[in-house]
């Protein structure tokens, strides 16, 4: 992760009155410092040991999926050498969108404590609401249409036969 550039960065831990928020902060000042995307960080923790940081980096990487949330569970998955992260919490600066919390579930994470709302978020111009009423049905962002399903059950049951791990 990009370091922390102290003329311009205040410190998150004089802020914040949780070291692992504290560290969520310093992820999103070094991204926002760096100029790699919004104000988004994140850090997974572990027994009380951060395994996992990140912060966004959607700009840098060109990449609409490398939200701070995303950037941290992927480090916390290569550190522990795991795709389970079953007693973990993720901390983060702003309340996870839908993938970001796809994400935590899929990672088996059971506790997010987050620092602003996605109204906060929307305020400064992210639009994660989009997301919310399409998912709620309240619009159409995104049409969804089931297609050639027959063959693709064909692939389901394939896997379904096999001795893949589940997850």
């Amino acid at each position: 992760m990009a370091q922390n550039n102290p003329t311009t960065t205040p410190s998150s831990t004089a802020n914040s009155t949780n070291s692992f928020m504290a560290a969520a902060l310093d992820e999103a000042y070094a991204g926002i410092s760096a100029q790699e995307g919004g104000p988004f960080g994140s850090v997974v923790v572990k027994d009380g040991i951060i395994v996992g940081r990140g912060h966004n980096q959607v700009l840098h990487n060109q990449d609409p999926t490398c939200h701070g949330e995303m950037q941290a569970i992927r480090d916390a998955c290569n550190n522990l050498g795991t795709h389970d992260l079953s007693g973990c919490e993720l901390y983060t600066t702003a309340e996870p969108c839908p993938m970001c919390l796809g994400a935590i579930m899929w990672a088996n994470i059971k506790a997010v404590y987050y620092g602003c709302t996605r109204f906060d978020s929307a305020d400064i111009g992210f639009r994660d609401d989009a997301f919310y009423q399409q998912l709620e049905g309240e619009t159409t962002v995104v049409n969804l249409s089931e297609f050639d399903r027959e063959a693709c059950l064909e692939l389901f049951h394939v896997y379904e036969q096999s001795n893949a791990s589940r997850y």
